[in-house]
């Protein structure tokens, strides 16, 4: 059966203008003694969405014809592999697509979007011991209102163990992400350049929904004359947009003239919310392209220019938007600055000079958006439509479904974006965040000041990050496509 994608219904992808329908191809069924619910959803899904759909053989339109025979071999196929996470993975991804992922329960992924996870409120780095398996970890900031907030630890502390296990390579996942609510961690100090244990111990418990304000920081600071805003902002999150607005609009009303905007522990998130915050600070002229859209060459084909780009904007649920109107921006990043953080940076870059200064970003220049077995809908999440859900399949799969480009049509940055001044965090000097000593927001001061004054940046142990904490929720290096219009 042909189903019609509805427009209003879906959230991310296109405008209300219907200038073209998209059409789901009719598909064959499997055998219905088979039980292969789930994997039959993810397939159907994803011939008709992914990205790299014509780069995967089995994902083809004409792979299973709609008779018989073909009913059997996708039958077949579909029960080559019992478990769907691993089908997803080994049957479905194509070879160079790192970020596509599944959930057994959408309901995970949802919340996640929402900024809700379960979680201790420690987001914490790990690094690798030189030559050795072992690894240890640094606190890289704590969550306000969580467990952690409440016990005796901070940014710049080290842990080497966790229940009195040192942890290394093969054991870091399951000490410190898996189903254990409680764990202790065995801290250390640095001494020396050796890593020393101290009688330190703290434990944490996780909460089942913890929600984080991704507004961390917002301030101002005025430096020789000049008056600079600093917002740390960590997850580009849809339900924090009015905090996020109120935030520029206190920067703005104490009369900022430059801004750093500090995203290196900012993984990515909703590409709604990077084109408001986008808008805040640049310009709200909906006359420029905020980003352009590419889809697979079935998708592409079928749309128009109106339903492939997307522009700037003046109005936040309702509210008027008075945008900074800068020339230019300093962004602080790291290795774990990704996806919608990313997007940001190319978007504004066609417009004004954006500062880059820290690590080379993640490289992750893809969006998804939560796909369901909610057929009629064509697999599109839509939080009206949950009782819609097959109620034999709550799974949820997030896959890449295109690329996005600027206004001058760059997209090639999957090695990341280099950044203009490179410096890493110092495990030795990790400063707190906020105060104007901090190294990176020192260096993008020194950079807004032109200041000649003696300050040393050099690093004497750099963090080499192996991983992070945010890198285990389901959002992680995520762009979210959830515009509305």
């Amino acid at each position: 059966m042909k189903r019609l994608i509805g427009f209003v219904l879906f959230i991310g992808l296109f405008s209300c203008s219907k200038d073209k329908d998209l059409v789901v191809p009719g598909s064959v069924n499997p055998n219905p003694d088979a039980d292969v619910a789930v994997q039959d959803f993810m397939w159907k899904a994803m011939n008709f969405w992914y990205f790299w759909q014509e780069d995967v053989p089995d994902l083809a339109d004409d792979r299973f014809p709609n008779n018989q025979e073909g009913r059997d071999a996708y039958t077949a196929f579909l029960e080559s592999e019992e478990d769907p996470g691993v089908f997803f993975d080994d049957k479905l991804l194509f070879i160079e697509d790192r970020f596509s992922f599944y959930n057994e329960d959408y309901r995970e992924l949802t919340n996640a979007l929402a900024g809700i996870s379960r979680s201790n409120g420690l987001e914490f780095g790990l690094v690798s011991v030189l030559n050795t398996n072992e690894v240890f970890g640094y606190v890289r900031y704590v969550v306000a209102g969580s467990d952690a907030a409440s016990k005796d630890i901070q940014r710049g502390e080290l842990f080497y163990g966790v229940n009195g296990q040192t942890l290394t390579r093969d054991n870091y996942v399951n000490l410190l992400f898996g189903e254990n609510a409680t764990y202790t961690l065995n801290m250390a100090d640095l001494v020396n350049d050796v890593l020393v244990p101290n009688d330190k111990e703290v434990t944490l418990t996780k909460e089942e929904a913890l929600a984080e304000n991704p507004i961390h920081i917002a301030k101002t600071f005025e430096i020789n004359g000049i008056s600079i805003g600093y917002l740390m902002y960590n997850q580009f999150t849809n339900e924090y947009d009015d905090q996020l607005y109120d935030a520029l609009e206190g920067l703005s009303a104490a009369g900022i003239t430059e801004l750093v905007l500090d995203l290196r522990y900012n993984p990515g998130g909703s590409v709604n919310t990077t084109r408001l915050l986008g808008s805040m600070i640049y310009d709200t002229n909906t006359d420029n392209l905020f980003l352009r859209r590419r889809y697979n060459k079935k998708i592409q084909e079928d749309l128009s220019s109106s339903q492939l780009e997307v522009y700037f904007t003046d109005k936040l649920n309702g509210r008027d938007i008075e945008s900074l109107n800068l020339n230019t921006l300093y962004v602080l990043t790291s290795a774990t600055s990704a996806s919608a953080s990313e997007l940001l940076i190319n978007s504004l870059t066609p417009y004004m000079e954006v500062v880059i200064i820290g690590e080379v970003t993640r490289g992750k220049n893809e969006f998804s958006t939560t796909l369901v077995d909610d057929r009629e809908n064509s697999y599109l999440y839509t939080p009206s439509r949950v009782n819609r859900i097959n109620p034999e399949v709550q799974w949820a799969i997030q896959p890449l479904l295109g690329r996005n480009e600027n206004a001058d049509g760059f997209f090639d940055y999957t090695s990341g974006l280099v950044p203009d001044i490179a410096l890493k965090e110092d495990l030795s000097d990790l400063g707190a965040l906020g105060d104007q000593n901090e190294p990176l927001l020192a260096r993008a001061i020194q950079e807004i000041t032109s200041s000649t004054g003696k300050r040393d940046f050099t690093v004497k142990y750099p963090a080499e990050l192996l991983t992070s904490s945010k890198m285990f929720t389901p959002l992680k290096d995520r762009m979210i496509d959830d515009l509305h219009y």
